[in-house]
């Protein structure tokens, strides 16, 4: 099989590239495109791959506006550092998707899946042009997120309102954090679980510890290791590592 990768970052281009030949040796990469132009182009003067490798957000734009101009018949794989909404609803055979990093496994499986259409040359189910209008206009598949997390308090029950939760931080037990400054301990037992819950526009899960919400942020510093620290606001100032795999969507996040 054939295939392309469309993503502006190099680093996470050439960890996929990695992936797919670990999990999937007859998937040969052809082209490594970073932008929606470049990409336009590419598919313009060369044949239409067996398979493409897609990030959702590109430096010069959304890469939904390259399938717009080309109605390709492959499978497509999106890839994005983004949880939202929109992508659980639309797991359709022959079009998935796969947050940032990405899991070996979840490569693997959607890789079967596009092969298995590509060899039978069976007809890609689901309307792709409807699935870009979905995605990009989100309201028309709003999911509602939770406005209030209830956390008790000796022998009292006490609402937190999420708008005024400036993180949540796992430190044996899961504690938020208001931008006030309390510290509450809930009774959620993983972040995940806490990170279904919540709008990915206005929290990030920074690391395995911690999320954090977008105007809780006072200040970013690049480390060594392409790490990103970022600084919270007072009265917290207190600082959260982001990980390498996950500063180049963390930087896409906090500047749209």
């Amino acid at each position: 099989m054939k295939a392309i990768i469309i993503e502006d970052e190099s680093l996470i281009a050439r960890e996929l590239k990695n992936k797919i030949a670990s999990v999937a040796p007859d998937v040969m990469i052809t082209e490594t495109l970073p932008s929606v132009k470049t990409a336009s182009r590419w598919l313009m003067e060369n044949a239409e791959p067996d398979l493409v490798f897609a990030d959702i957000q590109l430096s010069d734009g959304v890469s939904f506006e390259i399938f717009e101009r080309y109605e390709l018949k492959c499978p497509i794989i999106f890839t994005t550092a983004y949880d939202e909404y929109a992508l659980r609803a639309f797991k359709v055979n022959g079009i998935d998707y796969l947050l940032k990093p990405v899991d070996v496994n979840e490569l693997s499986k959607a890789i079967d899946k596009c092969r298995t259409i590509t060899e039978n040359k069976t007809k890609l189910p689901g309307n792709l042009q409807e699935l870009m209008q979905v995605l990009q206009n989100p309201a028309a598949n709003t999911k509602l997120y939770k406005e209030k997390f209830v956390i008790k308090v000796r022998n009292n029950w006490l609402p937190i309102m999420t708008k005024d939760i400036a993180c949540f931080i796992r430190d044996n037990l899961n504690y938020i954090y208001t931008f006030s400054g309390e510290k509450y301990i809930t009774d959620f037992v993983t972040l995940e679980e806490i990170e279904e819950l919540l709008d990915p526009a206005l929290f990030f899960r920074t690391n395995r510890q911690s999320i954090v919400h977008i105007d809780a942020i006072q200040s970013i510093k690049p480390g060594d290791t392409k790490k990103l620290f970022i600084t919270l606001k007072s009265p917290l100032k207190m600082e959260l590592d982001i990980s390498r795999e996950k500063a180049p969507g963390f930087k896409k996040w906090f500047e749209r």
